[in-house]
């Protein structure tokens, strides 16, 4: 008898591929079967998913992007994605079907429903992704990485955390060496795709610190392609030790070694920070919907595990004296570390394998 299938639907951003990855390898190791679902620009993402995992690429569209005539395709491409991932569904019928939002889990999401399969989704967010928030009434049961999440009137959601990857989990509360006149490390992400507006702010900030603890300072920082040149530049420069990359692959073990992590507040980057537990300056993406990254990032600051700098507050001497104000106090560091420890939610994936398993009846 075959092992049971789950599908994962899953769009194409970090936010949204490392709970679902982090979802696969835990059904893998349960003996389960697991298929990704997403567009070719989500498979892009994919790469830190098991090799037993097997990524279908299905069309999917949004009307967020293209002009006029892009938008008018937009139905037929949806169309013709749902009717593919209903035709492997009925060859191959899953026990149950994940989503994770991001519009490439459209058709999935879709045929899951047209076809009357158990279904569940897993919003990382506090604010519904807009995916997501068509899905919340056709779904069997919500999962909800931040709590608490904005939820239609009459659909209730249960609080799982938000799963982090096997890397993360590897170094859940690793110890946090505290600032002091000896190296220390900042590490600088803005989510999967960088952050122009980090790019801008933070390198000035660093090279405005005291001397005496700049010369002390190393800096990992993710930047978009376009901008890690003049990033790299400017940090070498003003003789910054720094590491500029447009994607870190090690993010996790960067995170462990770092002081201080200045980040956009994703809801993975929020669960990656909680789950290891380190002090962070948060500055939410100004334009994301809902403003839900604010809404992320709310847990950490009200419990002193983070300092929150809204972006259009965001300035070079403001930041600066956030960072210096962090790494000039040992005790007070070790204590947002402590707190954004106390925030994680290291059980989460076996919180949301628990609701997946109950919700198949393969449990």
């Amino acid at each position: 008898m075959a092992a049971p299938l789950l599908v994962i639907a899953a769009g194409g951003t970090g936010g949204h591929m490392f709970p679902a990855q982090a979802l696969a390898e835990a059904m893998l190791g349960r003996g389960w079967r697991v298929r990704l679902s997403t567009d070719a620009r989500g498979a892009r993402y994919a790469g830190g998913f098991p090799e037993e995992v097997g990524i279908v690429e299905t069309a999917s569209a949004t009307f967020a992007r293209g002009g006029a005539a892009a938008k008018a395709v937009v139905p037929l491409r949806i169309a013709g994605g749902v009717m593919a991932a209903a035709t492997r569904m009925m060859l191959d019928r899953p026990a149950i079907v994940v989503g994770f939002g991001g519009y490439p889990a459209i058709p999935a999401m879709s045929a899951a429903w047209a076809l009357r399969l158990p279904r569940m989704i897993h919003e990382q967010n506090g604010v519904l992704g807009r995916v997501n928030e068509v899905f919340a009434g056709r779904v069997d049961a919500i999962a909800c990485g931040t709590w608490p999440t904005g939820l239609p009137d009459g659909v209730e959601g249960v609080h799982t955390g938000n799963p982090v990857r096997a890397a993360v989990m590897e170094r859940a509360g690793a110890p946090y060496i505290p600032p002091g006149d000896y190296p220390m490390s900042i590490l600088v992400i803005g989510g999967s795709q960088g952050a122009r507006v980090l790019s801008d702010v933070v390198p000035p900030a660093i090279a405005a610190l005291p001397m005496d603890m700049l010369r002390h300072i190393r800096i990992a920082h993710q930047a978009r392609g376009e901008d890690m040149e003049r990033v790299a530049k400017y940090y070498a420069d003003h003789a910054i030790d720094a590491d500029v990359q447009p994607f870190f692959d090690d993010v996790p073990a960067r995170m462990a070694e770092a002081q201080l992590v200045v980040s956009r507040a994703g809801a993975s980057s929020i669960a990656d920070i909680s789950v290891i537990g380190r002090p962070s300056i948060l500055i939410p993406y100004a334009a994301a919907a809902g403003d839900h990254q604010t809404a992320n990032a709310r847990g950490l600051v009200d419990a002193g595990a983070a300092i929150l700098i809204p972006e259009s507050a965001l300035a070079v001497d403001a930041l600066s004296e956030q960072i210096a104000t962090v790494l000039s106090q040992p005790r007070g560091a070790t204590l947002m570390a402590q707190a954004a420890l106390a925030q994680g939610r290291a059980d989460a994936t076996e919180r949301l394998v628990e609701m997946v398993e109950d919700l198949s009846g393969r449990k």
